[in-house]
């Protein structure tokens, strides 16, 4: 009996330990609490409001502020890369609401975050896995986290598929495509254990001097929220988490400031809701975004992320949001430190929870947030209540994300044959290629004959750099090609492709001289004339010109926008050589670039483009890729005009001659408007359509368009419709974007394309602040851009 009972003690003695737990897992439920029996909450049959009631009534206080809180992954905050010992004294031995970036090495210039578990991605999916089986079967609750991560143009991960960045998707007005682009996100999300990404980006660019101009869709509330629900959708089919930000009124701030400031947005409460709501509204009522992250600004003096009209009021009662609402990093802290709406951190917490938040996030331990609260519900300041509201709605994402059936990682090997495929690199690829805006085009020097050019200067500060595909926000150390390698690639042996820099990106003084100009330095002098003596030998100069990631993105807003340091020097240089000139636009805001445009006969927009940078864009020049992106946001003349953007009100944005006017002091009118974009080829409109020409209110109307490609080259078109109330009770914008379709057509190909116009589609803010479809007179036009309109038509909505 002794030798019996010797020999099962050995035996299991060699048996791991996650084996000997593997008692929790049962055929179909999982046991969290570990009590042995299935509660309502672990039964996946029954619904999900009755599973979060019967899990907040098992939970302790400290459960549940720590289902409130978030810890940054690896690096950022958290010291280790895998569980340990230590864990069991943290305060996330009771749980944790989620972990974000978690072992995503991070590539920053603020903080990097290298780790071994990345890469390969099942390494990374199996870490994750690693780390959930902690929180399930080492707390007491089991209650599952939810993984975090960053996703605006990519997920943030790396080697995963890279994007271009959001302007340059903006661009694309392609709504199929942002939908695959939301679908491999999602998916390379879910294969490598992250169960909810930080996207997309819904802040509307009205000030072109913001640094995050370039992380955003554009400036129009419509194309916004079209190109957004898209992002959204994509994500979530793939069963993840889509978190929307920055909510609300965040991308305005005053002056463009961005960096310390990210406060002070000059929106009265109409233009609020029409420009900077409306996207959020939109795509949660209509995508069902899981997620939503609050800003750290205020609006009319009231912080946002202490604001029961805004996370509350608006978001769930309004909008109909049930997710969670996350905190954007420190925005809490800020009701002290900033906003000084609170004398201390504890009230800073008791004014975020109360307003509505629903997770803390911030690069500190989570314990600074929890232990205040806790001290708040003991105190009775926090009701038991509204703490389990705020819980409830996180528990809610955890269950709709499936984490209490199946919490883990299904199939951990199966990451590396689903993270950027040789599918996601081709869809990635032709998003950069729809990126591609072309803004000048003279005398048809594009696209550039492979066959009478012998031999190319490539040049600028631009043509060798690669920082620009890589950002704190998306996918890391994929390899990038350059311009000038892309170029090279290209031509091969058909041409001598020639190098030289011609100038840095900035000079010394910059950004001082925008304002106080220093004369070139000898260096910078001889760098011109280099470029100026290759040019002499070349039958084309291409001239990457712009801005890289020190340039232009999160604290980096300017107060100039002509091309930074030297370049336009260069470029001056450059076409008194009586060569023609190609100038590359590399850059994540609107340039002032009247010189440039004045002079320069082709000018190409490519954005912030993703890894293929060098390729799309050799493609575009040689005409193998005919571009077809319309610009998203206005390029004003100069920043003397800001704000000046689409929409705008009547006579807002006007010259100064004309009726009830004098004088001729200012410069007037876009360098390029809104839905700007030329192509290769030529398209014209006919037979529009609308129907029915008169209707009620809460009718659908139906609008069709011929397009046709006059020219001879196959090209996509992208048809814009706007809409114009021609009478209402309140001051409206003088007419909105309503509709967009990207339509590829080949030579002499005709297609009809479809619009459907809804009541909100019609709809204003009446005087009462309600939305109203007013009877009237309505003008369906349609458009190359927002002041090239080409057709136009009425109906009438009937009283």
């Amino acid at each position: 009996m002794r030798k019996l009972l010797l020999a099962v003690v050995l035996q299991a003695a060699f048996i791991p330990a996650s084996m000997a737990q593997k008692s929790i897992y049962h055929k179909g439920w999982v046991d969290f609490n570990k009590n042995g029996k299935m509660d309502v909450f672990e039964d996946p049959s029954q619904p999900i409001d009755k599973r979060i009631a019967d899990l907040l009534s098992q939970m302790t206080v400290e459960e549940k502020t720590c289902q409130l809180a978030t810890l940054y992954g690896y690096k950022r905050v958290l010291k280790e890369e895998m569980p340990a010992d230590s864990w069991k004294n943290e305060v996330w031995k009771d749980g944790i609401a989620n972990i974000d970036e978690e072992l995503n090495n991070l590539t920053s210039h603020t903080d990097d975050a290298p780790t071994q578990y990345s890469f390969p991605y099942s390494k990374h999916a199996a870490a994750i896995n690693t780390i959930q089986k902690w929180f399930v079967e080492q707390t007491r609750m089991g209650i599952p986290v939810d993984f975090t991560n960053e996703g605006i143009h990519g997920l943030n991960h790396d080697r995963a598929t890279p994007l271009p960045a959001p302007i340059g998707i903006g661009s694309t007005f392609d709504k199929e495509l942002v939908r695959q682009a939301g679908q491999t996100v999602g998916r390379e999300a879910k294969a490598l254990g992250y169960t909810n990404v930080y996207t997309p980006i819904l802040d509307p660019a009205r000030d072109q001097r913001w640094g995050r101009v370039v992380e955003c869709y554009g400036e129009d509330p419509y194309h916004i929220a079209e190109m957004g629900k898209q992002m959204c959708l994509g994500v979530q089919e793939e069963g993840v988490a889509s978190t929307l930000k920055h909510f609300a009124v965040y991308s305005v701030p005053k002056g463009g400031r961005d960096g310390a400031d990210r406060t002070d947005p000059h929106v009265a409460p109409r233009e609020m809701y029409q420009i900077y709501l409306y996207p959020f509204r939109r795509v949660i009522q209509e995508a069902h975004a899981m997620g939503v992250m609050s800003s750290y600004n205020d609006w009319n003096g009231e912080p946002i992320t202490g604001s029961y009209y805004f996370l509350t009021e608006l978001l769930r009662q309004k909008f109909g949001f049930d997710g969670y609402v996350v905190s954007d990093s420190e925005a809490v802290e800020f009701l002290y430190s900033k906003h000084h709406v609170a004398g201390d951190i504890k009230e800073a917490v008791r004014q975020a929870i109360e307003a509505g938040l629903n997770v803390r996030t911030n690069f500190t331990m989570p314990q600074t947030y929890i232990f205040p609260l806790r001290e708040l519900v003991k105190e009775g300041k926090v009701s038991m209540k509204t703490l389990d509201s705020r819980v409830a709605d996180v528990l809610r994402v955890k269950f709709k994300l499936g984490l209490f059936d199946d919490p883990y990682v299904k199939d951990p090997k199966a990451a590396d044959k689903i993270v950027h495929t040789a599918a996601a690199e081709e869809m990635a690829t032709q998003m950069n290629r729809e990126s591609m805006v072309l803004l000048k085009n003279a005398n048809n020097l594009l696209p550039l004959d492979k066959s009478k050019i012998k031999n190319i200067l490539v040049t600028g500060p631009l043509a060798a750099e690669t920082n620009y595909a890589i950002s704190r926000y998306g996918p890391s150390h994929n390899h990038v090609t350059s311009v000038l390698d892309g170029i090279k690639d290209y031509v091969g042996t058909s041409a001598t492709v020639t190098y030289t820099k011609g100038c840095d990106i900035v000079d010394a003084t910059w950004p001082e001289s925008e304002i106080i100009e220093t004369p070139l330095t000898d260096k910078e002098q001889a760098d011109i004339n280099a470029a100026v003596e290759q040019a002499k030998n070349a039958d084309v100069i291409i001239a990457a010109v712009g801005e890289d990631v020190d340039r232009v993105g999160e604290s980096l807003s300017r107060t100039g926008l002509n091309l930074p340091g030297r370049q336009l020097k260069l470029i001056q240089a450059l076409q008194a050589t009586g060569k023609p000139v190609v100038m590359v636009m590399i850059n994540g805001q609107p340039l002032t670039v009247n010189w440039e445009n004045k002079y320069v006969p082709a000018i190409l927009e490519a954005w912030f483009p993703s890894a293929e940078s060098g390729k799309v864009i050799a493609e575009t020049l040689f005409g193998d890729n005919n571009p077809g992106g319309k610009l998203s946001i206005t390029f004003p003349k100069t920043v003397g005009q800001i704000e000046f953007n689409f929409p705008f009100k009547p006579g807002s944005q006007a010259s100064q001659r004309g009726e009830n006017s004098w004088g001729n002091t200012s410069v007037n009118g876009a360098l390029y408007p809104f839905g700007y974009g030329l192509s290769y080829t030529t398209f014209e409109y006919s037979n529009l359509q609308v129907s029915p020409e008169s209707g009620h209110s809460q009718a659908d109307v139906q609008v069709t368009v011929d397009v046709t490609n006059t020219g001879q080259r196959k090209g996509d078109d992208v048809v814009e419709l706007y809409l114009k109330q021609e009478l209402s009770s309140v001051t409206t914008y003088e007419y909105d974007l309503r509709g967009f379709e990207r339509v590829p057509l080949n030579p002499g190909e005709k297609k009809t394309v479809h619009f459907t116009l809804h009541p909100d589609d019609l709809a204003i803010l009446d005087k009462n602040m309600n939305w109203t479809v007013e009877p009237g007179k309505f003008q369906v036009m349609i458009g190359e851009s927002s002041q090239d309109l080409k057709l136009k038509k009425e109906f009438v909505v009937e009283k």
